[in-house]
Parts: C-alpha cells; structure tokens; sequence
C-alpha cells in the first residue's frame, strides 16, 4: 500500500510542479514584460523632458549641449545624448562628444524618425548593453537634431533575478508546503484502505478473527465497517462449519459401524476409527490406495467391484477370518452421485453382527437342545403309560417297575421346567437380589449336609475350609443355589472314591469361593461353552445323573448379579477349580 502512496503523491506533485511552474514562468513573463513596458515609458517621458529643456532657450551649442547633457543625465541617472542633425554628437553624460564617431547611422536614431521605439543593443563607446530611446528636435518643420536617452540594462538585470528570485523560492515554499498537505491528505485517504486491504488480505488467508480501522469519513468509514462485518460473518460462518466438522467427524469416529469412502478413481478417501480397528491398520497408511489393496477381503473387494459396476445400492453379509477369528458383517454399499449423474465415489457400511449371528445360533440351539431334553422323558412316559394301557397294569411287578420309571422321568421333566423358569427369571430385567449379610462358611455346610447322601453314594468326601472372615454382603438363597450347583456338578464328574473341596478365603475386599474336584476335568475349548444352556462335558454321564445342563449358566448369572468374578481352572484327568470372587460389599 505504500507503493499506492507513494504513486498518489508523486502523480499529484507532479501535477502540481507542472502548474506551480506554469504558473511562475506567467508570472516573471508579465512581471518581466510589465518592467520593461514601465521603463520604456519612462524614458519616453524623461526623454520629452530633456526635449523640452534642450529647447527651451533654442538649440544649444556644443558647450551649451555639454553642460545641458551632463546635467540632465545626472538627475535621472542615466545617459543623454545630443546630436544634431547631421549625426554629430554635441553633448554626452557619459562620454566625450570629441571622441565619439557620427551616430546618424546608429539604431535608435533611424527609430526616431521611423517608428519611434526603444532600442536596445550594445554600446561600443561605453561597452555595455543600453537601452536606447531617440526623440528628433524640430523647429518650424526644420529638424535640428536628436535627442537621445539610454539607460543601462543591468538594473533591469538585476530586477529581472529579483523576480525570478522571489518566483524560485515561492514555488520552493509552496512546494514544500503542498507536498506536506499532500502526504497528510493522502496518508488520511490510504490508511483506512491500507488497513482494509491488510485486513482483506489475512480475511483470504482464513483469519476471520481480523479487523479493520473504522474512519470517521462517512465514505472511508463505511468500507471499514463493511469489511468489519463481513469479517464477523465468516467468523461465525466458518465456526459454525467447524463446529459442524467437528461434530460429523466425532460422528464418523465414533460410530459402532466401520465407514469407509472411495472416489472414483478407486482410490480410499476416508475411513473411520472402527475400520482402522477392522483393518488393524492405521488412516493414514490406507488413505489414497486403491481399495483392492487395502480390503483384507477378497468378497468385500467384490462387493465393492459389484457396486461400481452396477452404480445401484446393495446389501449383503461377508465373513472372513482374522487372527484365527471369524467375523460375520453385513455390507451396505451405495454410490456417491452428484446432481448432474456423474459418478463421485462408493460408500461402504461394515456393521459387525458376529454377536448377532452367535445369537441367533444359541438360540437354534437352546431350541434343539429344549426339545430334544423334553422329548427323552415325555416319550418315556409316553411309551410306559401306553404299556400299562395295553395291559402291563395286570402284571403288579411289571406295572409297579413302569410306574416308577413314570415317575422318574416326570421328576426329570419337573427339574428341567423347573430350571428353565429359574434361569429365566434370572435373566429378567426385573430381577433383584435380598441383601443381606451372609455367612459363606454356614451356607457351604448346609450345601454339604445336603448332598452328603450323593456323596456318600459314590463314597466321595466334602471338605469345607475357611481363612478369614467370609461373610459377604448378598442373597443367602442365591449364593446357596450357587454353591449348590457348583457341588452338585462337582459330584457328577468326579468319579468314586474322589473328592470335593470348598475353600472361602477372605482377600482386603473381597471374599473368594474355590470349588475343587478330582473329576475328569476340561478341555481347553468346552471352557468357552460350559456356561452355556444345555451344554454337557460328559452327556451320558450328566444326562443319567439327572442333570438338566444349565446349572452352570443359572450359577454365571447368578455371580454376574453379585458383582462376583467367575473363572475356571481344569486340567483333562486330573479335576477342576470353579472360583468365583465375591465382593464384601454391593454397590
């Protein structure tokens, strides 16, 4: 902007200069030509003067014309010359008229009788510019002579530098004095469009923080407030769309399904927090590749492909494995169309639905298993009771036997629905525990005063050990079907002669439940499924023991309720350790 002002400046002084010079050329010109006209009127005035008294007592002699010369050039300061008709020098103020030659001839002298101007030129007599100015002497007609006034052009020299003199500094004063007025003038006019420019130019940066001078000048004013406001709107603007920005990019992140965007070219654009997590891959290492090079997928890099191809919205579901882990999703993709049709890019939504599936599965098989618990004993019931009916009533040993294996199975049948409705209501949102304080140490005792003859069946031992103090903040009914089934399972799988330890051991906040048995123990893959409904370590040998297979998923619910930790220990041949870590206190 200072390049703009100093150019204003400089165009206005120039302007300026061109007509202070104009001006004072027109100046010394008419001051020049007005002194020259005043001295030519002078000397035709002092001239008719020494005319009138050269002839005033009739034409002098040439002592007389002496004395006449040298004293009337001695009262107007200048020359005087008188000459008579034949261009004989008479009388001269400045020289001797001996000495001087005939000025008939001379300039002056013809203009006296010609056109009766000034004449100016060089005096050879004096040796220096005159101007000159001749008058004739007339009488009765009869010239007599001349009379002649010259006067040295050197005042009029010095006069004309005075002129110029005084013209030169005025124009210098006035100058100086312009140029000032000039700058303070245009440093008012270009501030406040320096400033609007400085702040349009950091506005085109994107720093919409910026603000201008407002001037007082109601022209000047108005850009600077008009600048000032549409700074404050693209501040709001551009925080509102960052706000936005922040908010979809928060959105994108934080969204449960993966997303990715592909241009046109094929190549990724963006892909979210949960694809990186998909991938195991980070952004910026997939960004700007083509999607067959990043997708782990060979099926999604079709699906991707198809929806290129066909630029139609699809849907479908891809499973792949990684890590030794096999993921079920469902796969939308949608082409990115402008409004013109052209085609921009491809949107790709991965939502995880493994749970889901597994779901699903669980529930096929809680279906299965149901039915298949349920149909062992009612078609025993149903195929003794048809026997009976067919006579088997008649035979009191035969019927007595069938009547007791009715009644077995319907026991079965009774437990099953009994712990179906039981692990339902666990499972009940609405369920709620009676706290209380509990003693495991008493509950454990009454477990094994309940299950001693089970034991004793199969000549087994219990032992109950306690370090510390156990007692826990919870449901005394619940924590007894927990330990109850714990043993229980204990029992089952733990072969004759074996043995079943329960150990309390009291932690700073804490009370842990150990429930160990020689059994035939667990493989590492059923771990993952025994606490699942229905499942079996040992079908034939549960199934016939009585066991309805949820007993274990009745006691994870249970311990989930409690706020307790559940973990399993198990080696195959040589039993298992169920732990269940409970808290003293229930938040």
């Amino acid at each position: 902007m200072n390049n703009v002002k100093n150019r204003f400046v400089v165009s206005i002084m120039l302007v300026v200069t061109f007509v202070l010079l104009a001006l004072g050329l027109t100046i010394g010109a008419w001051s020049n030509e007005q002194y020259l006209n005043f001295i030519e009127e002078r000397m035709k005035n002092e001239t008719a003067l020494a005319t009138w008294t050269v002839t005033e007592n009739g034409f002098p002699e040439q002592e007389e014309a002496q004395r006449i010369a040298a004293k009337a050039g001695e009262l107007f300061e200048g020359r005087l010359t008188i000459i008579d008709d034949k261009g004989s020098v008479l009388g001269d103020s400045w020289a001797e008229p001996e000495a001087m030659e005939n000025h008939l001839d001379r300039p002056e002298i013809k203009r006296a009788l010609a056109d009766n101007n000034v004449e100016l030129r060089y005096s050879e007599t004096i040796g220096e510019d005159l101007l000159y100015y001749a008058l004739p002497l007339y009488e009765d007609e009869v010239l007599l002579g001349y009379i002649r006034v010259g006067l040295s052009v050197e005042s009029l020299n010095q006069i004309n530098q005075t002129v110029w003199f005084v013209i030169a500094a005025s124009f210098f004063i006035a100058f100086f004095i312009l140029f000032i007025l000039v700058s303070r003038i245009t440093k008012q006019i270009i501030k406040p469009i320096d400033h609007a420019t400085d702040a349009a130019i950091r506005l085109a940066e994107g720093d919409y923080k910026t603000r201008t001078f407002e001037d007082q000048h109601k022209e000047l004013g108005r850009l600077g407030r008009s600048i000032n406001i549409l700074a404050y709107n693209l501040e709001q603007l551009s925080r509102r769309h960052k706000v936005q920005q922040e908010q979809m990019a928060a959105l994108i992140d934080h969204m449960g399904s993966a997303l990715l965007f592909i241009n046109v070219r094929g190549d990724v654009e963006l892909v979210n927090r949960t694809t990186e997590q998909l991938f195991f891959v980070e952004a910026q290492k997939i960004t700007g590749k083509p999607y067959y090079e990043v997708i782990p997928s060979d099926n999604l890099s079709k699906f991707v492909q198809s929806v290129y191809m066909t630029e139609t919205k699809q849907r479908g579901q891809i499973e792949w494995t990684e890590h030794f882990v096999t993921k079920v999703y469902d796969v939308y993709g949608a082409p990115v169309v402008t409004d013109s049709g052209r085609l921009r890019g491809v949107t790709i939504v991965l939502h995880d639905i493994t749970e889901q599936k597994k779901l699903e599965q669980i529930r096929k098989d809680f279906v299965a298993n149901v039915s298949h618990e349920l149909k062992t004993p009612v078609t025993s019931i149903k195929g003794f009771a048809e026997t009976l009916i067919d006579g088997a009533l008649q035979e009191p040993e035969l019927a007595n036997q069938f009547t007791e294996i009715i009644w077995k199975e319907s026991d079965r049948l009774q437990t099953l629905i009994m712990d179906l409705l039981e692990l339902s209501k666990i499972e009940n949102a609405q369920f709620l525990l009676h706290l209380e304080e509990v003693s495991l140490k008493g509950i454990s005792d009454e477990v094994v005063t309940l299950l001693s003859s089970k034991a004793e069946e199969k000549k087994m031992t219990i032992h109950v050990t306690e370090t510390g103090q156990t007692t826990i903040e919870g449901d005394a009914q619940r924590l007894k079907q927990i330990i109850l089934n714990l043993v229980t399972n204990a029992i089952a799988y733990t072969p004759a002669d074996g043995t079943v330890h329960i150990k309390l051991i009291e932690k700073e906040h804490d009370v842990e439940l150990q429930v160990k048995d020689t059994g035939i123990g667990i493989s590492v893959p059923e771990r993952l499924r025994i606490f699942e409904r229905f499942y079996r370590v040992d079908r034939a040998r549960s199934r016939n023991s009585g066991g309805t297979g949820l007993g274990l998923a009745i006691v994870k619910h249970l311990a989930e309720a409690h706020h307790g930790k559940l973990e399993v220990e198990s080696e195959e041949g040589k039993g298992s350790i169920f732990k269940i870590l409970f808290p003293k206190k229930q938040a």
